[in-house]
């Protein structure tokens, strides 16, 4: 039997899009927010078209849910890519100076080139782009010092197109998830399930738990915080079973069965860092 892939593309994504692309007429900086458990499966294919001729500040969002080791693998493989990326937990302001500064050095620079012809210095104009649920809303919350968007830990919070008056020197366009419209990688889709980073009508909760002990198996040699996270929060270790079968055993010891159950917690605690800081990508060996 084959199994369905994961899709997701609800008509407020579409709409969205469709206004961004004639709104991104107007700004000069994208701030692109990624997933830093998953900078490559947040990785939209058309931003690069969509920014060309902008200036750009790439931002790895969550920065808590990864060791600090590998933040510095990841930069040290981004600036391979002759790209610089700012680490923040957006919840809780980590790094967010970073990236004020960063579009603050836009603004002087843009601003420079308009007084050398004669003009007057603007605010710089910035939209925050990425997939539902990276972390947006809540960067520009931490960018104003209050709560001016919705935010929470779930896709789909942020629906309309809004420009948001930072400062004198800085607007920002507020925009929803963007995601391709078609998922071509089912293994990046997988990643975007888990992580929550797509909507939950998109997948199976008992098929993206397994998956995430698979995973959790397969990344084990470099990242042993996984299984020792199932381990340490379950007293069941996975090293014998596969997912399903993982799973299954799950509910039997902590639910009577109930399977749906099991894989909701499991799910939960992974995206809440209840089983640890855990990645689920890392850097290619090879620069692409």
């Amino acid at each position: 039997m084959t199994t369905p892939q994961i899709q997701w593309y609800p008509g407020h994504i579409a709409k969205a899009e469709r206004q961004l692309i004639d709104q991104l007429k107007k700004v000069d900086l994208v701030l692109e927010v990624r997933d830093a458990r998953i900078p490559l499966a947040t990785r939209h294919p058309q931003l690069a078209q969509w920014a060309a001729g902008k200036e750009r500040v790439l931002v790895l969002n969550r920065m808590d849910m990864i060791p600090s080791s590998l933040q510095r693998s990841w930069t040290g493989w981004f600036h391979q890519q002759e790209e610089s990326p700012l680490f923040t937990n957006a919840n809780q302001g980590g790094g967010v100076d970073s990236v004020a500064q960063a579009a603050r050095g836009v603004g002087d620079r843009i601003n420079q080139r308009r007084r050398d012809r004669g003009m007057l210095p603007r605010p710089v104009r910035a939209v925050v782009l990425g997939f539902p649920n990276v972390g947006k809303s809540a960067l520009i919350n931490r960018l104003l010092q209050r709560r001016v968007v919705d935010s929470a830990r779930r896709p789909g919070v942020t629906r309309q197109l809004r420009w948001v008056r930072i400062s004198k020197e800085l607007e920002l366009l507020d925009a929803p998830g963007v995601l391709p419209s078609k998922l071509t990688n089912q293994e990046a889709a997988l990643r975007l399930a888990i992580c929550d980073d797509i909507g939950e009508a998109a997948y199976d909760n008992q098929r993206i738990a397994a998956a995430l002990v698979d995973l959790l198996k397969d990344l084990g040699d470099h990242i042993p915080s996984g299984i020792e996270g199932l381990r340490s929060r379950y007293g069941l270790s996975p090293d014998d079973m596969t997912g399903e079968s993982y799973l299954v055993a799950l509910a039997e010891s902590r639910h009577s069965g109930d399977v749906e159950r099991t894989a909701r917690e499991m799910l939960t605690d992974f995206r809440k860092g209840n089983l640890g800081a855990i990645p689920l990508e890392l850097p290619p060996s090879k620069p692409n």
